[in-house]
């Protein structure tokens, strides 16, 4: 793909983009009538970073400080980082009637995080119809609910910028305390949690549950994005109920029925969605590290969410199981997963727990906190999730600068930076194989 005569390979352009648009945001946030009350500029650039890698995370309260048309910004760059920025601008191609090349596609390739060029339009005008329907419809059931308490015309404001948030996995609220005043609601809970788990198990996985229509039809990935997605919200569920029962802090003090409304929706938002029903800052230290491993795993690949994904947490597990009964190949539900998949797998995990230990080391020197309170939060911003134990406000200016670049390192993708910092390797030769001790 060429740029002003420049030559730019499909994640150079992707991440070009993607610093384009956090730059117009920052811009338009800065304008007197986006907010109530001045902001910095780091603290535009780390909301703007926050809503266009759709995690959640702010260091100033949203209703209290941004006008309306603030927030129809931030939700504008919710809408445009949870669909795709590629996605707009192939929608836009199509509408001018302008044709999609083959570099075109591949840039969608990259931002939709598929293995194939083949079908990507097709992909990319299913995912605005299914999105937009989707937002509408849950729009209108939330009203249902927020309607007769504030009124018809805020009551639809309300339900409309949630409802984008929560299926764009953003987290955002107009609320200041998200929606700590509905833990026991089951319309907040129900909709809301079914708008974040639709929007995180990944548009190639909804495409293929349309099409199919049975189980067994479905792609391998399918099949372990459903049965992975239920194992571990149900686990973490169980999880979340059983330590936090008896803290006053969290959901010690709820009736039975609430306590239960409560686990179920943390479980839930976990995985990338960044809403909370109950303060996460009061959360105990065992919470806490289950919360941690689940928002490094992340949602589906192609989706609205972040983390490492779970299909790459999936393969390593696989690979381990597979690894200890003496097996040499990974076959799961009669397909085998190629070697070159478990190399991927390694090299996200991998690059992604040393760029955490990195981020959480310079915090560590650097704020005045506890370490996993820290922790806590940059993996929050690397899962784009937008959970925070009340410790984003009081982050100091380069904080602000270490959870924005993990927001933007999370959304990207650490694949799409490495491959845009790497050198391709053209060497036909090859070298004899030889064994060296591990373990």
């Amino acid at each position: 793909m060429r740029f002003y005569n420049v030559k730019i390979s499909a994640p150079h352009f992707l991440i070009l983009t993607f610093l384009t648009f956090m730059v117009i945001g920052t811009l338009l946030l800065k304008l007197p009538i986006a907010t109530h009350d001045s902001i910095t500029w780091v603290n535009a650039l780390f909301t703007v970073t926050s809503a266009l890698t759709v995690t959640g995370l702010t260091a100033v309260d949203t209703p209290s400080t941004f006008t309306t048309f603030g927030e129809l910004v931030l939700l504008s760059l919710i809408q445009l980082g949870g669909l795709g920025i590629m996605s707009f601008a192939v929608l836009i191609f199509m509408m001018l009637g302008k044709k999609i090349g083959l570099k075109e596609r591949l840039v969608l390739q990259q931002a939709l995080n598929t293995t194939s060029v083949g079908g990507i339009i097709r992909l990319a005008k299913s995912l605005f119809i299914f999105s937009f329907t989707i937002e509408l419809i849950a729009m209108c059931l939330l009203a249902t609910r927020w309607v007769p308490e504030f009124g018809w015309k805020q009551g639809f404001y309300i339900s409309f910028f949630h409802s984008i948030s929560a299926f764009n996995n953003a987290g955002f609220s107009l609320f200041s305390n998200n929606l700590m005043n509905y833990v026991g609601d089951p319309v907040i809970n129900i909709i809301i949690s079914l708008l974040f788990v639709t929007g995180g198990i990944g548009f190639t996985v909804l495409m293929d549950m349309w099409q199919k229509r049975t189980f067994k039809k479905l792609s391998l990935h399918s099949k372990l994005m459903i049965i992975g997605t239920f194992i571990i919200n149900m686990i973490a569920m169980l999880f979340f109920f059983l330590a936090e029962f008896n803290n006053a802090g969290t959901i010690g003090e709820l009736s039975i029925f609430e306590k239960l409304w409560a686990s179920f929706f943390q479980a839930g938002t976990l995985r990338t969605a960044g809403f909370n029903s109950i303060d996460i800052g009061n959360i105990s230290d065992f919470t806490a590290l289950l919360m941690i491993l689940l928002m490094f795993i992340g949602a589906g690949s192609a989706s609205t969410g972040g983390g490492i994904k779970l299909t790459t947490f999936i393969i390593i597990f696989l690979a381990v199981v597979t690894f200890f009964r003496g097996k040499k190949s990974i076959v799961v539900y009669r397909r085998t997963i190629k070697d070159e998949m478990i190399i991927k797998a390694l090299a996200i995990s991998m690059m992604s727990i040393t760029v955490i230990f990195l981020s959480i080391m310079v915090l560590a020197f650097f704020e005045e906190a506890p370490l996993m309170l820290i922790a806590f939060e940059v993996v929050s911003a690397f899962g784009t999730v937008g959970l925070s134990m009340n410790f984003t406000p009081h982050l100091t200016t380069l904080g602000k600068l270490v959870i924005t670049f993990m927001m933007f390192f999370g959304k990207i993708g650490s694949l799409t930076l490495a491959y845009s910092l790497a050198k391709p390797d053209r060497t036909k030769i090859k070298y004899p194989s030889e064994d060296i001790l591990a373990g």
